[in-house]
């Protein structure tokens, strides 16, 4: 059922139908420490194209946003950490990174594909979810964002 929940998700913004984001603990980075907090949870890696036009915009919206609660969570999934760094060094993140090179927590999450971003509300609820990223979209991207921000 869980699953099933989850699948809809990232089809459709269902806020009626929230289910509590899974915690984890990757490096100094807990989920469960941002509770009070709107969180962009993102899952990406170096040879994800989309995730080159995605780090400039969560950059972003953590500058326009941390300030009223947003907190940008981005989890790589590289095997490999070099490749992670050298895109940093590329795309150089101003948001929290965390690794899961075993890609468990990625299972745990059941991520589609990459990117794969969830928005979670104050709550520690999943709210929406987006399969990959498309700039044209960013727009309501950050009006999805803005609502959980008010709530």
């Amino acid at each position: 059922m869980r699953l099933l929940l989850l699948t809809l998700l990232l089809l459709v913004h269902l806020p009626s139908s929230a289910l509590p984001a899974p915690d984890f603990r990757l490096q100094d980075i807990q989920l469960s420490d941002y509770k009070g907090k709107v969180v962009y949870l993102d899952f990406w890696a170096s040879w994800c194209k989309p995730c080159r036009k995605s780090f400039p915009w969560m950059n972003e919206i953590t500058n326009k946003y941390a300030s009223e609660g947003l907190v940008v969570l981005a989890v790589n999934l590289d095997t490999d950490a070099k490749l992670a760094q050298k895109f940093l060094r590329k795309y150089p993140a101003q948001f929290n990174i965390a690794y899961d090179p075993q890609g468990s927590l990625a299972s745990q999450y059941k991520i589609p594909g990459m990117p794969t971003s969830y928005l979670i509300n104050k709550q520690g609820e999943l709210v929406v979810a987006h399969k990959g990223f498309h700039l044209d979209k960013s727009a309501s991207y950050e009006q999805e964002i803005v609502a959980l921000l008010k709530q």
